[in-house]
Order: C-alpha cells, then structure tokens, then sequence
C-alpha cells in the first residue's frame, strides 16, 4: 500500500469500522479479517484496536465481554444509536467527497 493511500485511509478508518459493526457485531479480529478480504492487506491490526478504543471510548459502540478459549474474555464490538447516527454523517460526507472528487476527475480529463 503507498504512503498516500496509507495516509487517505486513516481519514476513513473509523467510519469503515462502524460500517463493518453495522453489518453485524463483531470483534477486533474478525473486523481485521473481513477489511483484509475487501482488499486492505496491509491494515494493521493493532490500528483497528486503536480505532475500535476510541469508538468505545467515544460512546459509539456498545461492548459485550464474550468468553474465549484461548485466554481472556473478547469484546464484541455492536452498534449503538449514537454509533448509528455516525455512520450516517459518515456516508452523507463520504457522498459529498465521492460526487466532487469525481466532478474534480471528469473536469480534469476533459481539460
């Protein structure tokens, strides 16, 4: 992965950890996993818990402590009202960045 999409992604890490616990509850590693299927090879695992922390943290996400057999409970990761109405304003902005940037990109071919 280059160092501008590496950059770029951070900017829209959160909002796909949301959409992917939208989709349905889940913990660290299987986010990691299913990022990586879509293409994201290169994600970085401790970044995603770093995101998922700060998501916890900022009250967008609801935790359930679900036993492990290898070692400590994991937390799985569910999306609550507030983690809700994020991602909506994630999608609306992400809609305002895609139209312009491919209106950037059109105008930009047929100069």
């Amino acid at each position: 992965m280059s160092k501008q999409m590496t950059e770029m992604l951070k900017g829209f890490l959160e909002g796909m950890l949301l959409a992917e616990i939208a989709r349905r509850p889940a913990h660290g590693y299987d986010i990691t996993a299913r990022l990586r299927e879509l293409g994201f090879t290169d994600l970085v695992e401790g970044t995603v818990y770093a995101v998922l922390l700060r998501l916890e943290q900022r009250g967008l996400v609801d935790i359930e402590k679900v036993p492990s057999e290898k070692g400590p409970p994991r937390k799985v990761y569910s999306l609550n009202g507030r983690g809700r109405e994020s991602l909506d304003e994630f999608w609306a902005n992400w809609t305002f960045l895609t139209e312009r940037l491919e209106q950037l990109h059109t105008e930009g071919e047929q100069a």
